[in-house]
């Protein structure tokens, strides 16, 4: 594993000291949850984006049209 130093504003670690805390995780363990979730994100964000590119509107129309209405009620 390695470490990383990273510059906080004082009322941001002291935020993130006290949330990791109630939640029972060292301040490390905290901040790296935080960037994993971060980095999840992007990554997901990037695959739809590359997969919506890949698109083709007339095919997802006609996919749709072929979905039979539902009953009232079935939103």
């Amino acid at each position: 594993m390695n470490s990383l130093t990273v510059e906080l504003p004082d009322s941001l670690k002291q935020r993130i000291e006290e949330l990791a805390s109630l939640e029972g995780y060292t301040t490390s363990q905290f901040v790296a949850s935080a960037a994993g979730e971060k980095l999840a994100v992007h990554l997901s964000m990037q695959f739809l984006r590359e997969e919506a590119a890949m698109g083709n509107r007339e095919a997802f129309d006609r996919y749709l049209a072929a979905v039979p209405e539902g009953e009232k009620g079935d939103d």
